[in-house]
């Protein structure tokens, strides 16, 4: 993967949401997806209303062509739209439970996936909560590279924005993927699942009469949102099925998190805590945690001990790479035994 050819394409990519954020005076999100549809459509720009003009239209067929012709590789197209996401960012403000989930954990992620699960048994992964599905995406791109051939990827969150952003970028980088417009609390008209990934959103949930059903409510006020799709994701799992969760460093401190420890024992095991370098996070309070867990049955069994810890940085070369060997020895002697 060449770094040049990626900030060639992205600055192409950039030019044509710049223009069409003008010409049709939207938001650079919106700008993006319209740009992300020419995209698809093999450069053929939409017009609609007069707009975008006859000049602006020639110039974005010639900054698509660019594009095109670059015959970028999935994984390096999935990274151009990253960089138009982070700029989308800055530009549109987007609240934090809506950002990206960077690069490295996504990576480590999918890292741990390949170490702890069977390639032949692994077929349907879910994002309960899957955003622009960068997440998802750079899982299943590493996956893919590693001997993943069966996967099926479930997306599911009720921001059609986000959800449109998912859909196209899953469909630019060549990877079948189906995306559910719907709250996740409630009831989920998807297949049971091998896996489950997300960067759970943080907060409370407000539709109460929606988690009445749930053991995580909350016994007074709002329950907590992550807690409630914690929860779902457990039984939404196959039997001996994991779940990979980004969470609050917090987790278990609250509260509320008795009623949560006590779902995670009846429904599954609890197999690992892992607390994300500091340097990911703008500050103490959005700072997470890798929560990794595991259905009831299927053979599953609980680790002993529980993997616990904290990452190095990922700038400290050696403190890193002892940890991974760590984690290695764990898994070895935990679940693949």
């Amino acid at each position: 993967m060449k770094i040049e050819k990626i900030r060639d394409a992205y600055q192409n990519f950039d030019k044509t949401i710049s223009l069409l954020q003008t010409e049709l005076g939207t938001s650079y999100l919106d700008a993006l997806i319209e740009s992300g549809d020419n995209l698809l459509d093999n450069g053929h720009v939409m017009v609609e209303n007069e707009r975008p003009t006859l000049a602006v239209k020639k110039q974005l067929e010639e900054y698509y062509e660019r594009i095109l012709k670059a015959a970028l590789s999935s994984e390096e197209l999935r990274q151009v739209l990253q960089f138009a996401l982070v700029k989308a960012n800055q530009y549109d403000r987007i609240q934090a439970n809506h950002q990206m989930t960077p690069d490295a954990i996504g990576f480590l992620v999918a890292y741990l996936i390949e170490h702890i699960t069977d390639k032949s048994q692994t077929e349907k992964i879910l994002d309960i909560a899957v955003g622009t599905g960068n997440l998802l995406t750079t899982i299943y791109n590493h996956l893919a590279q590693n001997g993943y051939e069966k996967l099926k990827l479930y997306g599911v969150d009720n921001d059609d924005t986000l959800l449109a952003i998912a859909g196209m970028s899953s469909q630019l980088q060549g990877i079948t993927a189906q995306f559910y417009h719907q709250d996740a609390v409630t009831d989920l008209v998807i297949p049971k699942m091998d896996m489950v990934v997300s960067d759970l959103p943080v907060g409370y949930y407000p539709q109460d009469k929606n988690v009445e059903n749930f053991e995580t409510k909350a016994q007074k006020g709002h329950s907590y949102a992550h807690h409630l799709l914690i929860e779902q994701a457990l039984l939404q799992l196959k039997p001996g099925g994991y779940a990979f969760f980004l969470v609050p460093r917090g987790l278990f401190e609250s509260e509320e998190a008795k009623g949560l420890l006590k779902v995670i024992q009846k429904q599954g095991h609890f197999q690992g805590l892992l607390n994300l370098p500091v340097e990911l996070f703008s500050s103490q309070k959005s700072q997470k945690a890798l929560l990794l867990l595991q259905r009831r049955g299927g053979g599953a069994k609980q680790a002993a001990p529980v993997l616990l810890g904290e990452i190095p940085s990922f700038k400290e070369a050696r403190a890193f790479s002892t940890f991974i060997q760590q984690v290695d020895d764990w898994i070895v002697k935990n679940i693949k035994n």
